[in-house]
Parts: C-alpha cells; structure tokens; sequence
C-alpha cells in the first residue's frame, strides 16, 4: 500500500459520527504547518480563504493550475492527509471534473470538497447532473487507485438565512444525501445549517456522515458531536481571524501604539 494509500484511509477512518474530525481550515504551507504542530489529525483547505490569500475572489476565479500548485507546496510540506475544497470541480462536465480530480490525486490529496451551487448562476445543479460529477470523481479516484474521500456539498441551506430553514430543506438535503451515497459520495457537506433540530435529525436520517461549518468560536466541536456530527470545519473563519489580528498588529506599529 503506498503512502498515499494509507494516508486516505487513514483520513476516511477519522470520519466518526458523534466523535468529529475537526478541521481548521488553512490557505497555505505555512498555515498547513502551523497546524500541524498544534496537533492536528488531518489538513484542509478552504477555497474563499487559498483565493483571497492569492489575491482573488472565491467562485473558481484563481486559476486552477495555481490551485493546484498551492495543493502541492501543502502536500510537500506536511505529513498528515490533505483534503482540498475544488468548489464546484473546475468543470461543468463529468469529463472536466474526472480529469481535474485526476490531477488533484497527483499532487498529494486524498479528500476533496465539491459542491452542487450552479457557477455563476442562481441555485443548484439538478440532482442527476450532480451525480454524473460526482460519479466521474469516483471513477477518478479508482483509476488512481485512492480511496478518495468525497465530501459533497449542498449548498440547500446557503439558500435561506439561518432563521427561514425547516423540514423542507432538510427534506430535500436528505434527497440529495441518497442520491449522492449513490453516486460515490463518502460525506455530506452542509453549510449554512445552524438549527441544532435539524442537525441532529440529518445526522440520524442521512445515509452520509455529516460535515458542520461554524464561523464562530461556537457552537463547539463537543456540542456538535452531541448531535452526532462527523466532520466539523471552519472554512474561512480561521484566515478571516488572521488576517484581522495583522492587521491590529501593523496598525499598533504604524501608530506607535
């Protein structure tokens, strides 16, 4: 079994529902490392946050050869499993997104993040078009013979602010859990969803563990686990808080205070 082999099963294995993987998202080498000698178990990226350190807005508009370099300074320069956000693949068609996971496998990760928001468009792919894309991610990952671990976002509950979410998205997020177990899926990704009802009852009812995104201190990774959630990020938050801290930090020297 090769290194990059064990590392992916490995990763999938940390994926314990009520017993949470948590990811502090990270942008660069240096952010990579950092947390991997405060103990981190596994390393990923957030993509709003590897574009705005590049310069760039989220929504694919870093090139993906850039993303992809990024990828491999990360990959040398830790020895834990790295999972990538590819937001929507990079590629509207099966083939794009089969031939870019391809590349994402070469250059040392063994997770991806993929969502179903349509690229530059209002809503969400259909169910069946999201499939093939998801399908094609998985045919990618056996011809490279990786346990690649897919995590699937839906982007139902970004629909919505928080206070306007009910059965009617988790009804339709469940729908889409189905369908992506289906398709090759190994999680599902669900941010916006903050109602801690609706959390626990996709956690029981969903065939996929369930990632959780929080853009605070809380709630907290022990809370989250009490709903039985498997997978707990923290997308653009942790860069978001860096940068305000260098910013306090260049302030106070350029005042003098």
């Amino acid at each position: 079994m090769s290194t990059l082999e064990k590392k992916a099963a490995m990763f999938q294995q940390y994926h314990v529902k009520g017993k949470p993987l948590v990811l502090v998202n990270v942008w660069d080498a240096g952010s990579a490392q950092a947390m991997q000698s405060v103990g981190a178990t596994a390393i990923a990226t957030g993509s709003w946050s590897v574009a705005a350190a590049h310069g760039e807005s989220d929504g694919e508009v870093l090139p993906f050869q850039l993303v992809l370099a990024n990828l491999a300074r990360i990959t040398s320069s830790v020895e834990l499993p790295v999972t990538i956000d590819i937001e929507g693949g990079y590629g509207r068609s099966a083939s794009e997104v089969k031939e870019n996971v391809l590349q994402v496998i070469e250059h040392g990760a063994v997770g991806i993040n993929m969502e179903d928001q349509l690229p530059d468009e209002v809503g969400l792919y259909a169910v069946e078009e999201q499939c093939l894309r998801l399908s094609a991610a998985r045919e990618a990952a056996v011809q490279a013979g990786i346990p690649l671990f897919i995590n699937a976002r839906t982007d139902i509950f970004l629909q919505l602010a928080p206070e306007h979410h009910n059965q009617s998205q988790l009804e339709e997020a469940l729908i889409r859990s189905r369908s992506y177990t289906e398709a090759g899926a190994s999680g599902l990704f669900v941010p916006g969803l903050q109602d801690h009802q609706l959390i626990q009852e996709l956690c029981e009812r969903s065939p996929l563990p369930i990632n959780v995104m929080v853009t605070s201190p809380e709630p907290s990774p022990a809370q989250l686990a009490a709903l039985g959630v498997a997978r707990v990020s923290y997308g653009p938050y942790p860069y978001l808080q860096a940068m305000e801290h260098l910013k306090e930090l260049g302030r106070s020297i350029l005042t003098g205070n």
